[in-house]
């Protein structure tokens, strides 16, 4: 799975359940009518019970820079810890938006379907903020990359 590139995500919740947060590299666009993303979440994480009872979740597309803020959040560090370590403002589900996100993608989870150790979330998006930076981040063969965003149509 390593050689498996993608993008870097910091996935995040609050609501009746606390607030949480945990990076992810399995998420994917699933449709865009109604527009929706699926997100992979380990059953066995001090994340998941929070996750399912709140009911939502922001996917938090992370930009170059923002290694060390990945690796807290897919460490063992307490949630507090983690999110005062960022500036964050309120989706409209509630759930902790990063404002310097290449993207965040507000959402509601519809579906559950249980694979093997992890549960696949299908979150339709009811909303979206692009943070304007130019370079995402990528984890292909257990290291970070920066990759550069287009210009429109043009060549690079």
């Amino acid at each position: 799975m390593a050689r498996l590139g993608a993008a870097v995500n910091i996935v995040t919740t609050d609501g009746p359940a606390g607030r949480h947060g945990f990076t992810a590299s399995a998420v994917c666009s699933v449709t865009d009518t109604p527009p929706t993303l699926l997100v992979c979440l380990n059953k066995g994480s001090s994340a998941s019970a929070v996750f399912h009872a709140n009911g939502v979740l922001c996917v938090n597309t992370l930009a170059a820079g923002h290694e060390a803020l990945s690796n807290l959040f897919g460490g063992r560090t307490p949630p507090a810890e983690r999110f005062a370590a960022a500036q964050w403002k309120v989706a409209a589900t509630g759930a902790p938006m990063l404002v310097d996100a290449v993207a965040a993608f507000d959402c509601r989870i519809v579906r559950t379907v249980e694979v093997g150790t992890h549960d696949v979330l299908f979150c339709e998006v009811v909303g979206l903020a692009e943070g304007g930076v130019p370079h995402g981040l990528i984890y292909f063969s257990r290291r970070y990359h920066a990759i550069r965003g287009g210009h429109g149509g043009g060549e690079e």
